[in-house]
């Protein structure tokens, strides 16, 4: 079983049979929220801002070992988990505006995650969609501003397909910058009634049939 939870921003962690990952872990006084005690064997980053980078914050697993840090395009294994970078970009202008982003497609224990990172691209491009298309569970910027739009989202749904959908990069209590609620993606999903799970865990034996949408409830 594979068991991941929500830190508010872009952050979760990822745990699996052998390893334990973080994705975009941030620095607190930045965006406002409270610092996340956060232990991982692997940490990726997906670009170099504030809210995303602060790889120094997150601890080994064992006492003296540092987690391995990827912070790019490429492709990646450690402790039975592997990572695949896809090159994006932070805007709809080609990275013109806020620069690079890296989608992060990590498989731990037969489970394929994407992590979309603080993408700003409305529609991916073949490229991508062919190196993510075994997609299982996809986390999804919706707040705006800096990333795609709750409006945006359907279409990079229906082209990586996943089997769970979890949204993250929206407003929560606390943040310091003004991205648009939740709500706004539950009501273009049509999924109002979503009930907040405190944590997701699934396996390969157990994805959905059906596409379902699971919002986390932010870990302090």
């Amino acid at each position: 079983m594979v068991d991941i939870w929500f830190y508010g921003q872009a952050c979760f962690k990822v745990k699996g049979k052998s390893a334990t990952l973080v994705f975009d872990p941030y620095t607190p006084d930045f965006v406002g929220l409270s610092a996340p005690k956060l232990e991982a064997d692997i940490v990726c980053i997906s670009h170099d801002h504030q809210d995303h980078n602060n790889a120094l914050a997150v601890r080994g697993t064992e006492e003296g070992k540092t987690p391995f840090v990827i912070s790019g395009p490429g492709e990646y294994e450690k402790l039975g988990v592997n990572v695949v970078g896809v090159a994006a970009y932070h805007d709809d202008k080609e990275g013109a505006e806020r620069g690079k982003n890296t989608i992060y497609m990590v498989t731990v224990d037969e489970v394929n995650i994407v992590h979309l990172g603080d993408i700003g691209q409305k529609k991916l491009t073949q490229e991508q969609v062919e190196a993510l298309t075994l997609c299982d569970v996809l986390l999804i910027p919706t707040g705006g501003v800096y990333t795609i739009e709750a409006r945006d989202a359907p279409d990079i749904i229906s082209a990586l397909e996943p089997k769970i959908i979890v949204p993250m990069h929206y407003k929560v209590e606390g943040l310091k910058f003004d991205l648009a609620p939740i709500s706004a993606f539950l009501s273009t999903m049509g999924k109002e009634n979503s009930e907040v799970q405190s944590k997701l865990s699934v396996s390969r034996e157990k994805l959905p049939e059906e596409p379902e949408v699971v919002v986390l409830e932010k870990q302090n």
